[in-house]
């Protein structure tokens, strides 16, 4: 490829992946806030999961320490 092709190049890529784009089948606004509210609410028991047995380990181990 020449450096004198790339805007063609770029103006073909350019429309394909609009194209491309009405192909997808995007999700409905509520389909979208329901699905963000479920990764949001895992996110969130896995954080006070892995919180709450990193403070077991701690305490675990201070306890071993200083015994």
């Amino acid at each position: 490829m020449k450096l004198t092709q790339l805007p063609s190049y770029l103006s073909t890529f350019l429309k394909e992946a609009r194209q491309e784009f009405r192909h997808v089948n995007w999700p409905t606004r509520n389909e979208a806030m329901r699905l963000t509210a479920i990764v949001i609410g895992i996110s969130l028991g896995l954080a006070f999961f892995l919180g709450a047995f990193d403070f077991i380990f701690k305490e675990i181990l201070q306890w071993f320490t200083l015994a």
